[in-house]
C-alpha cells in the first residue's frame, strides 16, 4: 500500500498536507499522533470513507483514488476494524461475521467453513449463535476482527480498535491482536493516539502532528532518534534541556546547560549534527543511574532527590542538579531518601542531540 503526496483539505483548512508513506506486504505500521492531527482522516482517505483533494493511493498495483478518481470502499480489497466494534446487536455472532461473505453471494458451504474458522482464528470457537448483546467488550472486538479478517483482505485498517477497553483488557488485546497479524501476515495500518500501544505492535510508526508527518522509523529509531523536540516529548519520558555546543565533531559534542553543568552525547542524526550554537538535550528518564559517591567520568552529576514515588520494580524520582530538575526512573532497592544527597552518571550514548531549525 502507497500514499503519495496525499492532501485533505475542508474549505481554507487543511487537514492533511503532502502525507507519504509506504506500508510493505505483511508489515503493520501504525499513525501515531494526538488528536486533530491527521491521522484518522489520513486512514479513512485509504479507506474510501473519506475524499482526498490531492495525492495519489494505491493498494497493491491498483490506484484506488487519484485527481478525479475515488474507488467505492467496497471495492478496494480493504476491510476495517473501528473503535465502536459495529457488532450488530440483532444478528448472531456468525450472522455478523458472515455479512461481507454473504454480500459477495458466496456459497453457503463456504461462507460456514470460512465464518467458522475466523472464529476459531480469533478465539471464538461456541460463540456462533450468541448476540452482540450477550458478549463482553473484549469478545466484540473479536467478532469485529473476524468480520474483518473472513473476507481475506489485502489490506486491513484499525481505528483506534482498543481504546473503549478497560485498562487490563486493553493490555491484553493489544498481545493478541500483534500475534494474530503475524500469524496471519496481513498488512495492516492502526491508528492510534497511545504511545505505548504503538511501540508495542508496530514494525514501523509514522508520527504526525498538525496533518503532517515528522518522522517515520521503527519504535526504536523514534524512541532512540528524534528528530524534533515534539517527537521526544510524545514518545517516552524525556528531559528535554537547551544548552549550548561547547566542542563537537561530526557525531558527538560536549554541551553546556543551565548552572555550567556539562554533558557529552550524541546527534541524533548525523546530517543534523553543528559545531556550534545552540541544541536540545534529551535524556530518558531511564538512562539516569545512580553510582557509588566518588565516582568519576564522563557525565557522572551530584544530585538532590526532591521526590521519590514508587512503581513497583522502580522508582522515580525528580533529582535536582544544579538548578535543573530531572526526572529520573532508578532501581526500587535501596531507594534514596527524598532530601539525600547522591551521585548520578548518564551513559553519553543514551544522550541525544537534537538540532531544532
Amino acid at each position: 500500500m502507497k500514499v503519495e503526496d496525499l492532501v485533505v483539505r475542508y474549505g481554507k483548512v487543511t487537514a492533511v498536507r503532502d502525507v507519504s508513506f509506504t506500508v510493505e506486504d505483511g508489515e503493520f505500521v501504525s499513525l501515531l499522533g494526538p488528536s486533530g492531527c491527521g491521522k484518522t482522516t489520513t486512514l479513512r482517505c485509504i479507506a474510501g470513507l473519506e475524499a482526498s483533494s490531492a495525492g495519489v493511493i494505491r493498494i497493491g498495483e491498483e490506484i484506488v483514488a487519484a485527481d478525479g478518481l475515488e474507488v467505492p470502499p467496497e471495492k478496494r480489497g480493504i476491510n476495517m476494524v473501528f473503535q465502536s466494534y459495529a457488532v450488530w446487536p440483532h444478528m448472531s455472532v456468525f450472522e455478523n461475521v458472515a455479512y461481507g461473505l454473504r454480500t459477495r453471494r458466496e456459497p453457503r458451504e463456504q461462507i460456514e467453513a470460512k465464518v467458522g474458522e475466523a472464529l476459531s482464528t480469533v478465539g471464538l470457537e461456541g460463540y456462533a449463535k450468541r448476540y452482540g448483546t450477550e458478549l463482553s467488550g473484549g469478545q466484540q472486538q473479536r467478532v469485529a476482527l473476524a468480520r474483518a479478517i473472513v473476507t481475506s483482505p489485502r489490506l486491513l485498517l484499525f481505528d483506534e480498535p482498543l481504546s473503549n477497553l478497560d485498562a487490563g483488557l486493553r493490555e491484553r488485546m493489544r498481545y493478541e491482536l500483534v500475534e494474530l497479524q503475524r500469524r496471519l501476515g496481513k498488512t495492516s495500518l492502526y491508528v492510534t493516539h497511545d504511545q505505548s500501544e504503538a511501540m508495542l505492535m508496530s514494525d514501523r510508526i509514522i508520527l504526525m502532528k498538525d496533518g503532517e508527518m515528522v518522522q517515520m522509523g521503527s519504535p526504536r529509531d523514534l524512541y532512540d532518534r528524534p528528530a524534533s523536540r515534539f517527537a521526544a516529548e510524545f514518545i517516552g519520558n524525556a528531559n528535554l534541556v537547551t544548552g549550548e555546543i561547547r566542542r563537537a565533531d561530526q557525531r558527538r559534542a560536549e554541551v553546556v546547560l543551565e548552572g555550567g553543568i556539562v554533558l557529552e552525547g550524541g546527534f541524533a542524526w548525523p546530517d543534523h549534527a553543528r559545531q556550534s550554537g545552540p541544541v536540545l538535550v534529551c535524556v530518558r528518564s531511564e538512562s539516569i543511574e545512580r553510582v557509588p559517591e566518588g565516582t568519576t567520568g564522563v557525565n557522572c552529576l551530584d544530585a538532590v532527590v526532591e521526590t521519590v514515588s514508587f512503581l513497583g520494580a522502580t522508582i522515580s524520582c525528580v533529582l535536582r542538579v544544579g538548578t535543573l530538575g530531572l526526572r529520573a526512573d532508578l532501581a526500587a532497592r535501596n531507594p534514596p531518601e527524598p532530601g539525600s544527597a547522591i551521585r548520578v552518571r548518564i551513559d553519553p550514548e543514551a544522550v541525544t542531540l537534537i538540532s531544532e531549525h
